[in-house]
């Protein structure tokens, strides 16, 4: 038994010394591929971020939905319904809004990087890069992890703004919440400090779950097997990733 827990230890500390310096490899790269390899960047942007729309888009409406529900059945038992603005906001912009986009954004287009790039491993086609002295790492990695980290940002303060919205449809339509307090006390009460907090978290996430989802791809064994398994490895350790991050990143801001 503790044979195989410090096998188990060694490994793990063996992939993260792995990980370590797959993105030392990525951070410097980054200057040459945004000159040289921008339209890609571009691309990717669009497969990561504009593809994921829907889903994130669906998902924050009702999450905001939800919020003004659960907000307003809260706030009305000390009387504070006019908050339920407020409430909604920093839940979001603080926590929500990232956190949930990042978890979307991993199961999402995650796993369609580790598995785009995990078929380009079991097809050879990395090798033949390689064969032909172009850098896979330079012509595929590095544009899906920078357009990952670039859309990342751009998915949460649009999952923000559409569950505010959504929130405003329950509390301010639905419920009966004062527009004008709805609107007034958070413009007040939130400070560019909690807005900050939010694209800090969402630029943290959006690096992890697409360092991740591009190791686990680049690193896949080359068979079926192997690519549906970093595929899974993806969205299980980006999920995990994004709560600790989120804790630690809560508890220094704080």
């Amino acid at each position: 038994m503790l044979r195989e827990l410090l096998y188990a230890l060694a490994g793990f500390l063996q992939t993260f010394g792995q990980l370590q310096l797959f993105f030392l490899r990525l951070v410097a790269a980054t200057p040459r591929a945004i000159w040289r390899r921008f339209p890609l960047i571009v691309q990717q942007v669009h497969n990561t971020g504009a593809l994921s729309l829907p889903i994130i888009i669906t998902s924050a409406f009702f999450v905001g939905g939800v919020l003004g529900l659960q907000g307003y059945d809260n706030l009305s038992r000390f009387g504070s319904e006019d908050a339920l603005g407020v409430f909604v906001a920093l839940s979001l912009m603080k926590e929500l809004g990232p956190v949930v986009t990042a978890l979307l954004f991993a199961g999402r287009a995650g796993t369609a990087l580790a598995s785009e790039i995990g078929l380009m491993r079991a097809t050879d086609q990395l090798s033949a890069m390689e064969m032909m002295a172009v850098d896979p790492i330079r012509r595929v990695v590095m544009p899906r992890f920078l357009g990952g980290v670039i859309a990342m940002p751009l998915l949460a303060a649009i999952f923000s703004a559409v569950a505010i919205f959504g929130a405003y449809m329950v509390g301010v339509v639905l419920m009966g919440v004062d527009l004008g307090a709805f609107w007034a006390q958070m413009r007040e009460s939130v400070e560019l400090a909690d807005i900050m907090e939010g694209v800090v978290k969402s630029v943290v996430f959006g690096v992890a779950a697409s360092l991740l989802a591009v190791f686990e791809g680049y690193n896949a064994l080359p068979t079926a097997e192997g690519v549906g398994r970093a595929t899974t490895r993806t969205v299980v350790i980006s999920s995990i990733a994004v709560l600790v991050l989120d804790f630690m990143i809560t508890a220094v801001l704080m």
